[in-house]
C-alpha cells in the first residue's frame, strides 16, 4: 500500500492555498483561490476581513484539487494548516466569529491602557522597557476592542489567532499550535506556552486565560475532521489534523533551515531574516525570538515590515505602462520588470533607498527615505533602488544576527513570491557578497506545514528526518565580485548611515504631523 498523501492549507494575505505533496516533500497538486485584500475597512489604516472568506477560499480551493483529478480524496493521510501571524477572531462559546478578523496590517492603536501599578513601572523604567511596552499595550487588539467595543469584547468568549479559528472549525475544540503564536497576547515566547499567572502580560493586555485556546506543539495531534466538515472538503471523514505553525515559522522549516547557521530570507510582504535555534535567543534586546515550526526550537526574526509589498506599491503607482503590456502579452507584470532592471547598473546611479515604509517595534518614528535622486534618474531606477535596499536591510539583519550568534552564517535559502524572481535573487547575492539558494519547492511555507503532518503522522521519525527527505536545494545564485564591492561601498558608507541621520528629522515629523501615531 503507497504512502498516504499530505494536506496542506496555507492561508496567507491575499489567498488562501491546498497543496497536496508527498512523503518524499514532492508537490503533486495545487489550488490558489485568491481574495480582494483590501478587506472591510471603516476607517482609513484598518484593515479587517469577515472570517467567512477565509473559510470558503480553503473550501473552494479543496475542491478545485479534486476536480483537477491528480490527486483523490482517498489518497490523503491528514491535514495541516499554516496561516498568516497576528489576524485575530472575536468568537462565541460555539467558534462563531462576532466580528470581522482583525488583520495583522491593521494600524489602529489603543489609547487607553491597563495600568501596570507602579511594581512593574518602575521595572520596566530601569530596564529601558517603557516604550516597548507601551508599544506592546497599544497594538494589543483586545485593548483596542475593550477601548471601543466593550459590548462585544464582553462578549467575546474566546481571542483566537485565525490558526486557532480555523482548528476550531476543523475539530471542534478550542486548540491551537504553540508554533502559531505570534502577536499581541499573553505568550511566554520562552517557555512556548501562555504566560504564567502573575506575569505583567496579563496585567498589559485585557485578556483572560479563559479566552485563550490549549496549545499543543507543532507535530501535534489536533483532532479529527468533524463529519459536516470533512464532507464540506470532499475528505474522509475523521482524517486527523496536525498542528503546524505559523507561515513564516512554515516558510524556514520548508526552506531546510534547521540548523543554527543557515538562515532563511523571506521575500514576501513582510520581507525577513530568521535562523533556528535551539536555544531562546533575542537577538534585538527586549524583543523576543519567535516559536519555530518545530518543537522546543526559535526562530530569531529580524523584519522589514513592508518588505516586498514595496514591489506591488511600485506596480500599483508606477508600472501602468507593463501592466498594460503584460495584459496584452498574457504574461505576468513583475516579469517585465527585469527589463527595467537591464537597462540601470548596480547601484542605481547612485540612488538609495531605506525601506522603514511602515514603521517598526525598535523605531516607531521611521519612516522611508530615497535619497541621490539626479535628472537622469527613472522609474527602472527606483525599481532597482527598491531591491537593492530591501537586501541591504536584510544584509543589516544578517549581521545583527551573527553578532549575537558569534559566528557567520554558512548558508543562505531565499522563499516568498519575491524569490522567484531572477533579479531579487542576484542582487541579494551581490548585496550579500555570498551564494542564495532558492528552494526545489517554491511553496514552502505549505511544505513546512506538510513536514509537521508528516511528522504527526509518523511517516518520518522527527523534524530532522522530515527535513532531509523533504527539502532540496534548486537553483543557486552566485555572487559577481565586482557588482559586489559597489554594493559593498554603498552598505557601508551611504545605507548605514541614512537612519542615524535621519533619525531626528523623523522624530521632528513624527512631531508635527502626528504620525505615525
Amino acid at each position: 500500500m503507497s504512502a498516504p498523501l499530505l494536506l496542506a492549507i496555507d492561508v496567507g494575505t491575499q489567498s488562501a492555498r491546498a497543496i497536496v505533496f508527498d512523503a518524499a516533500g514532492h508537490l503533486l497538486a495545487k489550488a490558489q483561490v485568491v481574495f480582494e485584500p483590501s478587506y472591510r475597512s471603516p476607517q482609513p489604516g484598518w484593515a479587517e476581513q469577515d472570517v467567512d472568506v477565509y473559510w470558503s477560499a480553503i473550501v473552494t480551493a479543496c475542491q478545485a484539487l479534486w476536480r483537477e483529478g491528480t490527486v483523490q480524496p482517498a489518497q490523503i493521510g491528514g491535514i495541516a494548516v499554516t496561516t498568516q501571524r497576528d489576524t485575530m477572531v472575536c468568537s462565541d462559546a460555539q467558534g462563531r466569529a462576532l466580528r470581522p478578523a482583525i488583520v495583522w496590517l491593521d494600524q489602529r492603536r489603543a489609547s487607553e491602557l491597563p495600568p501596570l501599578g507602579a511594581f512593574w513601572n518602575s521595572v520596566f523604567a530601569l530596564a529601558g522597557a517603557r516604550d516597548l511596552i507601551l508599544h506592546f499595550q497599544r497594538e494589543s487588539e483586545a485593548n483596542w476592542l475593550a477601548q471601543h467595543e466593550p459590548k462585544l469584547w464582553a462578549a467575546t468568549e474566546k481571542f483566537l489567532f485565525l490558526s486557532g479559528w480555523l482548528t476550531r472549525r476543523m475539530v471542534g475544540e478550542f486548540l491551537d499550535s504553540s508554533g502559531s503564536q505570534v502577536g499581541f497576547v499573553p505568550f511566554d515566547y520562552q517557555r512556548l506556552q501562555w504566560a504564567k499567572p502573575g506575569d505583567f502580560k496579563w496585567r498589559a493586555v485585557r485578556v483572560t486565560p479563559q479566552q485563550l485556546p490549549r496549545l499543543l506543539p507543532p507535530g501535534a495531534l489536533l483532532g479529527s475532521l468533524l463529519p459536516a466538515v470533512a464532507d464540506e472538503l470532499g475528505l474522509p471523514r475523521a482524517l486527523p489534523v496536525i498542528a503546524a505553525a505559523a507561515d513564516k515559522a512554515c516558510e524556514v522549516l520548508g526552506s531546510g533551515a534547521i540548523d543554527a547557521d543557515i538562515a532563511a530570507l523571506s521575500f514576501g510582504t513582510s520581507a525577513t531574516i530568521n535562523t533556528t535555534q535551539t536555544r531562546y535567543l533575542e537577538v534585538q534586546r527586549l524583543l523576543p525570538a519567535y516559536p519555530a515550526a518545530s518543537p522546543n526550537a526559535y526562530n530569531t526574526e529580524i523584519q522589514i515590515h513592508r518588505g516586498f509589498w514595496m514591489v506591488s506599491w511600485f506596480k500599483r503607482e508606477f508600472a501602468h505602462r507593463e501592466q498594460a503590456l503584460a495584459l496584452e502579452r498574457g504574461v505576468a507584470v513583475e516579469s517585465l520588470f527585469d527589463e527595467l532592471l537591464a537597462s540601470v547598473p548596480p547601484g542605481a546611479m547612485g540612488l538609495t533607498l531605506q525601506a522603514y515604509w511602515s514603521p517598526g517595534v525598535r523605531d516607531p518614528e521611521a519612516k522611508g527615505a530615497i535619497i541621490g535622486f539626479g535628472d537622469v534618474h527613472t522609474r527602472a531606477h527606483l525599481y532597482r533602488a527598491i531591491l537593492e535596499g530591501l537586501a541591504y536591510g536584510l544584509r543589516s539583519g544578517k549581521e545583527q544576527i551573527e553578532r549575537k550568534l558569534g559566528r557567520p552564517l554558512r548558508r543562505f535559502v531565499a522563499a516568498g513570491g519575491g524569490s522567484q524572481s531572477d533579479a531579487a535573487m542576484q542582487i541579494t547575492a551581490d548585496v550579500f557578497g555570498q551564494a542564495i539558494e532558492r528552494p526545489e519547492v517554491y511553496e514552502t511555507s505549505a511544505l513546512g506545514a506538510a513536514i509537521n503532518l508528516a511528522v504527526g503522522l509518523g511517516l518520518h521519525a522527527n523534524h530532522a528526518a522530515a527535513v532531509a527527505a523533504m527539502t532540496r536545494s534548486g537553483r543557486i545564485f552566485q555572487p559577481v565580485l565586482e557588482t559586489t564591492k559597489t554594493y559593498d561601498a554603498l552598505y557601508r558608507e551611504v545605507y548605514r548611515e541614512l537612519y542615524p541621520r535621519l533619525r531626528p528629522l523623523y522624530r521632528r515629523i513624527r512631531r508635527i504631523t502626528g504620525y505615525p501615531p
